[in-house]
C-alpha cells in the first residue's frame, strides 16, 4: 500500500471532480456541457415556433380557400347570382313562348286553306296605308 501523501490526494481529488467539460479526452466525451440547458431552451422555443408557424400556415390557407368558397368565380355568391339569372331568364322564357303562340296563330289565319277574311283586310290596310271610304278615321292632336 503506498500512503497517500497531500500532493497524490490533491492531484487524485483534481482528476475525480473535474466535471466541467475541460477535460481532454473520453471523460470529456461523457461529461455534460455547461450551455446544455440553453439548447434544451432553444430546441423547445424552436418546437414551439415550428408548430406554432404550421398552425398558422394551416389557419391561413382554410382562411384562403373559405374566402374563395364564399367569394370565389364558383363560391356561394357565385351561386345565388346564377339562380337569379335563372328564375328571370325562365320568366323571359315563358313570355316569349306567350307572344310565339300568339304569333303562330296569326300566321295559321293568314294560311291559304283557312283565310280569315278581317285579318287579311287589317294586313293589306297596314301595308299599303290605304283606308276604306267608309271607315271613320279620327284625328287626334299629340299633347
Amino acid at each position: 500500500m503506498t500512503p497517500l501523501n497531500g500532493s497524490n490526494r490533491q492531484k487524485h481529488n483534481t482528476s475525480e471532480h473535474n466535471t466541467s467539460g475541460r477535460d481532454k479526452g473520453v471523460k470529456a466525451a461523457l461529461t455534460r456541457c455547461l450551455h446544455f440547458r440553453a439548447m434544451v431552451t432553444r430546441r423547445r422555443l424552436r418546437s414551439f415556433l415550428n408548430a406554432l408557424a404550421l398552425y398558422t400556415i394551416a389557419a391561413l390557407l382554410i382562411g384562403y380557400f373559405g374566402v374563395n368558397a364564399y367569394t370565389g368565380e364558383h363560391g356561394l355568391i357565385a351561386k345565388r347570382d346564377l339562380d337569379q339569372d335563372i328564375a328571370q331568364l325562365t320568366q323571359e322564357l315563358e313570355a316569349v313562348k306567350a307572344e310565339r303562340a300568339i304569333w303562330q296563330r296569326r300566321v295559321s289565319l293568314l294560311k291559304s286553306d283557312n283565310i280569315d277574311p278581317d285579318l287579311l283586310d287589317e294586313r293589306a290596310r297596314l301595308l299599303l296605308d290605304d283606308a276604306d271610304p267608309r271607315d271613320l278615321v279620327l284625328m287626334l292632336k299629340r299633347p
